[in-house]
């Protein structure tokens, strides 16, 4: 069974900073890409970064040059480090893995950019 449980969510002013964190569990998490969405109130669940197996990493243009996702298979876990933070960032932020063709999906992690 695979989990995922996300951390690091807040409530930051604008221009602040948060680094979120997710620790994945049941799974060779060397072999699974990773990726962090989010979802906004009435709004669709979006891409915001992925990560490949081998560390490449893939951007929405929403968030380029703010965000950066990175990870640590000695500790299955990937970190999405936000900074510039902008009210349009807040949403709820879910972990994904992708093990072979099945999304697996964190519980979120609230993110509130007050202006």
């Amino acid at each position: 069974q695979v989990q995922l449980v996300e951390s690091g969510g807040g409530l930051v002013q604008a221009g602040g900073s948060l680094r979120l964190s997710c620790v994945a569990s049941g799974t060779i998490f060397s072999l699974n890409s990773a990726g962090w969405y989010r979802q906004a109130p009435g709004k669709q669940r979006e891409m915001v970064a992925r990560i490949t197996t081998g560390g490449s990493p893939t951007y929405a243009d929403s968030v380029k040059g703010r965000f950066t996702i990175s990870r640590d298979n000695a500790k299955n876990t990937v970190y999405l480090q936000m900074n510039s933070l902008k009210p349009e960032d807040t949403a709820a932020y879910y972990c994904n893995v992708l093990r072979v063709v099945t999304n697996y999906w964190g519980q979120g992690t609230q993110v509130t950019v007050s202006s």
